[in-house]
This record gives C-alpha cells, sequence and structure tokens, in this order.
C-alpha cells in the first residue's frame, strides 16, 4: 500500500521577490526531508502553481509513503516539526488531502 500526502497552500508574500524567497526556503526544506527520512519517504516533490494565480494555490507537496504507519512517523518526526514551523511563517492558508494510491 502507498499513502499519497498532498498538500496545498497560499503564499503570505504579495511581492513576488518575496514569494520567490519564499517558495525556494520552503522547497528546500520540504524536499530535504526525504534525505532524513528515507525509509518512510518513497517519494517527495515540491512545486509552484504555474498557471491561474487568481483561483490556484501557490505551492504544492506530492509525497509518497509505504504505509499510513509510515505517514503518521513523518509528520511527528523532530526535522518535520522543524520544518513545519519555518512553513508556517510563509504562509496563510493550508490545505492537505491523504489517499491510498490504487493498484493495477
Amino acid at each position: 500500500m502507498t499513502i499519497r500526502h498532498i498538500v496545498s497552500w497560499k503564499l503570505a508574500a504579495t511581492d513576488e521577490t518575496e514569494r520567490d524567497a519564499a517558495f525556494a526556503t520552503m522547497q528546500a526544506e520540504l524536499e530535504g526531508l526525504a534525505a532524513v527520512m528515507p525509509d518512510d519517504i518513497e517519494s517527495l516533490q515540491v512545486g509552484r502553481n504555474i498557471a491561474y494565480p487568481e483561483s490556484n494555490w501557490d505551492v504544492v507537496l506530492v509525497g509518497d509513503y509505504p504505509s499510513l504507519e509510515a505517514l503518521e512517523r513523518y509528520q511527528v518526526h523532530p526535522e518535520h516539526v522543524r520544518v513545519v514551523q519555518i512553513v508556517r511563517q510563509l504562509v496563510v492558508e493550508r490545505s492537505a488531502v491523504d489517499f491510498e494510491l490504487a493498484r493495477p
């Protein structure tokens, strides 16, 4: 079973230079978690919206975990908790969904 974890954020910054810096920080910090927890994270990617900015969210994380237990370990891992504190300072909204990937 693979669990897909998708999180979207709206950035707090309105200035484009600040938005670029916020995204770069988020991407580096979040993607760095994969190296810290290689047994619990199958893949993790952070991307920035490139279309329809008036209605789409600004940043997305898509992560795959081998089990719900692995996702739960990720959520409470001290390094993830540290990164969450950084991200919270850069965003104004967050949404998330977790689901089991269908296997053929």
